[in-house]
């Protein structure tokens, strides 16, 4: 006659009594994994620290967004974008395996005034959908400084901070 095996209970918390949680996306993070301050049009060096201060200010104002809103958004202080490479001075930002690292490049503005110090942006979701066969820029406000990266899921690679505004050729 065969043998009936007990059923196992498996305790809900684990031997040290932590549970497990599960964190529901909170939105965009931003990291500097791919940042190139060496390039000679977008160095940040000597940069005021209101600059910094806006773009801090600017990169937590953006992480309350998810990824979908920062694309679809039409804010005209955000002014984000893709960025098409055949506008732009350079052909790319220059990446090992860039092809299969980035779909679409972005850019966004800084702040809506000179500094942007004390200004908080209102984002105002756009309707629309992004354009995933170009690459996207997003600008800081009316400040000439942009940010230039891209995005995989919910995290925005920064690659060049743009304070200048250099990427673009003069037109005239």
């Amino acid at each position: 006659m065969s043998k009936k095996i007990k059923r196992t209970k498996v305790p809900k918390t684990s031997a040290s009594g932590i549970r497990s949680t599960k964190l529901k996306p909170q939105g965009i993070s931003f990291s500097f994994k791919y940042y190139q301050d060496g390039h000679n049009k977008f160095s940040c060096n000597g940069k005021a620290a209101t600059y910094w201060l806006t773009l801090i200010d600017r990169l937590k104002a953006l992480s309350g967004l998810s990824n979908q809103e920062l694309l679809v958004n039409r804010s005209s202080t955000l002014r984000c974008h893709p960025i098409r490479w055949e506008d732009t001075s350079e052909n790319g930002f220059g990446l090992p395996n860039e092809e299969q690292l980035v779909d679409t490049p972005y850019q966004f503005s800084l702040s809506s005034n000179e500094h942007g110090r004390g200004v908080h942006p209102s984002f105002v979701i756009g309707a629309g959908e992004a354009r995933a066969n170009y690459k996207t820029k997003c600008k800081i406000g009316m400040h000439p400084g942009r940010v230039h990266g891209f995005l995989i899921d919910e995290v925005f690679y920064i690659v060049w901070l743009d304070p200048d505004h250099l990427l673009y050729r003069a037109q005239g």
